[in-house]
C-alpha cells in the first residue's frame, strides 16, 4: 500500500463515537447469541451483516483511519480475506451437498438409476466434508489478531464472526450427540427416535441414508430449504464483508 503514515497515538477516540457505541451493542448481542438451529444461525448471519455494515461506516470516519497504522490496516485486510475464505468454503460445501440431494431426489422421482450408489456417493462426500471442516476448525484456533487499543473493536468483530463459522461447520457436519451412529450399527427404532430428536436437518438425513429405513423425501426437502437459507445468509454476509474490505483499502 503506497501510503505513508505519521506517528499516531495508541488511544482510540473513535471508540467513543456514537457509531462505535452502536458497534459495541451489536458485539454484545452477538457474543450472547447461541445458535443451535438453522433459523438461529441465519439470524446470526443477519446480525453479523449489520455489524460489518456498521464497521464499514466506522472505518470511513476520519478519526478511525487517523488512529490506524499501516501494519494495523494490513491486519484488518488479512482478517477480512480470511473470513471471506470461510464464506467460500461454507458456500462450496453447501452447494455440493445440495447438488447431491437433487440427484437423489431425481432418481426417486423418475424411479430410474442406482439409488443405492448415489446414496453411498452422498455419504462419502459428507465424510470428506467433515474431515475438511476438522482441518479448517483446527486452523481457526491459531493466527487470530491480538487485540490492541486501535484494533480492539475490529478484532472482536473478527472473533465473533469466526465463532459463527465454527458453529456452522459443526452444524453442517451434524449433531455430535449422534456421532456414534453409523452404517455398521443397526438402529433400533426407539434409539433412532431419541437420536433424531437431538439431531439437526443434516444429521437426520445422514441417519436415514445410513439406515435400512425407507427414504423420506420430505426430510430431504427440509434439508434443501435449510441449505438455501444458509446459502442466502452467507451470501449476504459476503457482500457486507466485501464492502467492508473496500473501505479498508480506501484508507
Amino acid at each position: 500500500m503506497a501510503v505513508s503514515f505519521h506517528s499516531r497515538s495508541n488511544s482510540y477516540p473513535s471508540r467513543q463515537h456514537p457509531q462505535a457505541a452502536h458497534v459495541d451493542e451489536q458485539l454484545t448481542r452477538l457474543r450472547s447469541f447461541e445458535a443451535a438451529s438453522s433459523s438461529s444461525i441465519c439470524q446470526r448471519f443477519s446480525n453479523l451483516q449489520d455489524l460489518h455494515d456498521s464497521l464499514e461506516k466506522m472505518i470511513s470516519l476520519s478519526v478511525t483511519n487517523q488512529v490506524l497504522s499501516q501494519d494495523q490496516i494490513e491486519k484488518l485486510l488479512d482478517g477480512s480475506i480470511k473470513i471471506l475464505d470461510l464464506c467460500n468454503i461454507a458456500k462450496d460445501s453447501l452447494s455440493q451437498t445440495k447438488e447431491s440431494l437433487k440427484e437423489i431426489q431425481s432418481i426417486v422421482r423418475r424411479k430410474r438409476g442406482d439409488l443405492s450408489a448415489e446414496v453411498k456417493k452422498y455419504l462419502a462426500s459428507r465424510k470428506f466434508l467433515k474431515k475438511s471442516f476438522q482441518k479448517v476448525l483446527k486452523s481457526l484456533k491459531t493466527g487470530q489478531n491480538k487485540n490492541n487499543n486501535a484494533l480492539a473493536v475490529f478484532g472482536e468483530a473478527e472473533t465473533v464472526t469466526i465463532a459463527l463459522f465454527e458453529t456452522i461447520f459443526s452444524f453442517i457436519s451434524g449433531s455430535k450427540a449422534c456421532g456414534k451412529w453409523s452404517v455398521v450399527s443397526k438402529m433400533i427404532s426407539q434409539s433412532t427416535v431419541t437420536c433424531e430428536a437431538e439431531a439437526n436437518e443434516f444429521t437426520i438425513v445422514d441417519l436415514e441414508f445410513q439406515s435400512d429405513k425407507s427414504l423420506k423425501v420430505e426430510n430431504v426437502q427440509i434439508l434443501e430449504a435449510c441449505i438455501q437459507d444458509l446459502e442466502d445468509g452467507i451470501e449476504s454476509l459476503s457482500k457486507s464483508l466485501i464492502k467492508y474490505r473496500v473501505s479498508i483499502l480506501n484508507i
